[in-house]
Formats: C-alpha cells, sequence, structure tokens
C-alpha cells in the first residue's frame, strides 16, 4: 500500500482477514514517518470523535501480517514503479488527493492569500508546513467555499485558544491564535444554500462558538428556490435548510444571532455565511498583500448552476484561505486522467490503454476522485482488494529475491517501523506533559 490514510489501512484490512488467499503480508508505505493520513493531518484538532478513528486504523496496522513503514519516498527522488514492482508482488497506489483547486483569479497568489489546505496543515502539524507560518494579525479573514474543510479553517479562525489548548494542536499554532486580531471571519460561497457541501453536524458547531455571532442575510438565503420548498433535497441538505432559517428567523433584519455572547456583550469575533457570490478578483499588492476580495453577485440559472448578475462587492481582508476542493496529482508511471484527476482503473485495476496493468491497483481519492466521508473508503478499498485477490494467482508467479525491508534500504531508503513511529507518539505525550497538556502533535 503507497499511503497509510484510510483507503491504504482499509484495503491492508481487507487483503489480511479474506480466508481465500492465506498468509498475505501487506507492507503500508507512507512518505511521512508517522502514520494515519488525512485522520491525523486533516481533522480538525478539536474533532476529537473523529480523530479517535486512529485507534482503529491503529487495529489494523499491529496485525501481524501488516508492516507499517514510514519515510518511505515513491517517486521522484525516490522509488519508481519498476523498483516497486521488483520489491513486491503488487502495488496499490493509495494516495489522496494532494494538490488544490485553483480559483484562477487576478491576484489569487498575492502574500496573504494561501490554500485552506495549507492552513490546516499549519494547525495539524504535518511535516510539510513545519516552517510554515501564518500571520494571524489581520482584522478580516476570508474563507473562500461552503464545503467541510472551509467549515473547519472558518471555526477555528473563530475559536478561542483557550479552548483548543485542551488537543493536541502543536503550539505554534496555539500561540498564534492566542494572539490572533481576527475580528471578522466571511466563508462565502458562489452558490445558495442548497448546494452548501457542508454536514450538518458542521454547519450546527458554529452557532455554539462562545462568544462568536454567527450572521446570515435572509435576502441571500431567498434567492435559493429550494430554500422555500427544501422537502425534495437529500436529507443533508434539506437538515442545513433548516439550521439555515432557524438562525435566520431569529432576527428579521439582515443578521442572525447565534453563539453564547452575554446579552448586549459585543463578542470578540463576528462569523458571516454568505451565498451567491463568486469571487473575480483579490485586492491588494505585492508589498502589501491581499486587501479585499472582489464578488460578483450570482442568481440561479435554472439548470442547478448559478450566473453573474454584473452587480459586485468587494469584501476586506487581509487574510484569504481557498477551499474550493482537492485535485490528484500524477504517481510515478501511472496513466493520469487530466480531466479528473485521478488514474484510470477498472474496478480498481490500473488500466494503460484500456488494458489492465498487472500488478497496479489504486484506492481511495486517486481511484474515485476526492468525493465522501472517511467511511466511504471501506467499500472502494474492499473492491481494490478483490480485484487483487483474483490476481494473486498470477501475482505470485513472481519470485521475490530479497525481503521488503532490506530491499528498500538498499534502494537508498531509511524507513521507519511501527517501533519508531511509537517513539515519536511517545515524544508527544511527553512533550504535552511538559507544557501542561495532554498529547501535542511535533510538526518536525
Amino acid at each position: 500500500m503507497i499511503g497509510s490514510g484510510p483507503s491504504g489501512v482499509y484495503t491492508a484490512q481487507s487483503l489480511v482477514e479474506q480466508e481465500t488467499v492465506p498468509d498475505i503480508e501487506v507492507y503500508v508505505l507512507d512518505r511521512l514517518p508517522c502514520p494515519y493520513g488525512l485522520v491525523r493531518y486533516g481533522v480538525a484538532p478539536d474533532h476529537e470523535k473523529i480523530k479517535s478513528l486512529q485507534n482503529n486504523l491503529r487495529t489494523v496496522l499491529e496485525h501481524p501480517r501488516v508492516h507499517f513503514l514510514g519515510n518511505v519516498e515513491v517517486g521522484a527522488p525516490g522509488l519508481g514503479l519498476k523498483e516497486l514492482r521488483e520489491i513486491f508482488h503488487a502495488v496499490v497506489f493509495c494516495v489522496g488527493a494532494a494538490a488544490d483547486r485553483q480559483l484562477g483569479i487576478p491576484g489569487e497568489d498575492l502574500p496573504g492569500s494561501h490554500p485552506a489546505t495549507g492552513f490546516v496543515s499549519w494547525y495539524s502539524a504535518h511535516p510539510d508546513a513545519a516552517a510554515t507560518r501564518f500571520s494571524l494579525a489581520a482584522r478580516s479573514a476570508i474563507v473562500i467555499g461552503v464545503g467541510n474543510v472551509a467549515v473547519d479553517v472558518a471555526r477555528i479562525l473563530s475559536r478561542g485558544a483557550a479552548q483548543l489548548t485542551t488537543t493536541d494542536m502543536p503550539q505554534g499554532p496555539l500561540g498564534a491564535l492566542a494572539d490572533s486580531r481576527v475580528e471578522d471571519v466571511w466563508m462565502v460561497g458562489r452558490r445558495g444554500p442548497s448546494q452548501a457541501k457542508f454536514t450538518t453536524k458542521e454547519l450546527r458547531e458554529l452557532g455554539s462558538l462562545p462568544g462568536t455571532e454567527v450572521l446570515v442575510r435572509p435576502k441571500e438565503l431567498a434567492l435559493d428556490p429550494a430554500y422555500r420548498e427544501p422537502g425534495d433535497l437529500p436529507a443533508v441538505r434539506r437538515r442545513n435548510i433548516e439550521v439555515l432559517r432557524g438562525w435566520a428567523e431569529r432576527d428579521g433584519t439582515e443578521r442572525a444571532v447565534a453563539g453564547t455572547a452575554a446579552a448586549g456583550a459585543t463578542p470578540p469575533r463576528r462569523l458571516h455565511l454568505r451565498f451567491f457570490l463568486r469571487p473575480v478578483a483579490m485586492i491588494g499588492d505585492a508589498a502589501t498583500g491581499v486587501r479585499a476580495v472582489r464578488f460578483e453577485r450570482t442568481v440561479p440559472d435554472g439548470l442547478g448552476g448559478v450566473k453573474g448578475t454584473g452587480e459586485y462587492e468587494d469584501i476586506q481582508g487581509q487574510l484569504v484561505l481557498r477551499s474550493v476542493g482537492y485535485r490528484g496529482t500524477p504517481q510515478p508511471g501511472l496513466p493520469f486522467d487530466e480531466a479528473t484527476g485521478t488514474v484510470p482503473h477498472r474496478a480498481g485495476r490500473v488500466l494503460r490503454n484500456d488494458a489492465a496493468h498487472p500488478g497496479v491497483y489504486v484506492a481511495g481519492w486517486i481511484k474515485r476522485g476526492p468525493t465522501g466521508v472517511i467511511g466511504t473508503n471501506r467499500p472502494c478499498a474492499k473492491e481494490t482488494a478483490a480485484s487483487l485477490l483474483d490476481d494473486a494467482a498470477a501475482l505470485a508467479e513472481h519470485t521475490l529475491t530479497e525481503d521488503p525491508v532490506s530491499a528498500l534500504i538498499r534502494a537508498g531508503q531509511q524507513p521507519v517501523p511501527w517501533k519508531g513511529w511509537l517513539g515519536i507518539e511517545a515524544a508527544e505525550a511527553a512533550w504535552g506533559r511538559r507544557l501542561g497538556r495532554g498529547t501535542v502533535k511535533l510538526p518536525d
């Protein structure tokens, strides 16, 4: 398995728990020394119930026929597909979708404009973000997008650091949040509330942030035809509409208040939920950075999308986090569909010129695109594992001359085994004790 996130671990589990092909040994490789993929580096630190899925993944990685090897680089300058096929009978790429989609608007790369995933990596202690610093001196922050990642970063920006001290957030980001000067957080979507991708649980959490107002605009909600008659919507989106309607109806003006700010008191932060606004440009310069985002007002086009109206609104913001989706990236030696950002496959078997590439498979987002929740990876992994098992007899005809760990070391890798990860885990627990906290993640 290339990747130790849910798709890789669930594929390993499907292989070692089946009975038709006995004694399969599974090596789970990851370029990072720590396992769990997006469960460790993508789930927000205040979502402890979801983070507890690490315990389920841990059980699989501790199976006697599953071997975790971190710090193994696949692709340039690391191992190529040819080398991997010489070390293993089969290779399953479970690498997710690592790239961010671009807005493609002027000023997108101004200082102060970042992909939201970079912000998530920073507060999640991802080693790639170890040297990253986010300045929270901005008075106003804009989150572009209305999916769960957008909700996560908006919530973290709106939370007080004191509420995050009990989490495993690394000390650097926690200190930055403690010194944050952000007063207004804007979460902006180009379409209406009935098409937003956040889940109801995530949405409701925004309404219970201590000392934070949630502000919505009834006129924007009313633009959405499904907002008035949500009965035909899927259950999640219907519940989202109910939550938004409840906030909007608390106050007949242009704002609805949630949170727990004392009556009459000015809360430290305001969280604005805006809809039907499409970003068209970021305003600022290279010296001072982004100062605002220009949005065009949109309206439903009657075909399930939106169209521009030619009316524009500038929202002031000195920090912009772009959360408009993920995209897969090409993998070494594999075909790649640029249109979908996935590897062509049939039931998990990699296809080259519409024929199965022997011994090479995919699972997870690189297989199906960045869709679904963590649990969606289970049936996806089982399908790929079933294809691999059907091919097992032919794959086993290839004789391996060296054990995988020795072969990886000979190829110039320095694999970190499971006991190495346990050492990192123990160091994080010790660091947390020194800080008077629980376990605190180390970014380096």
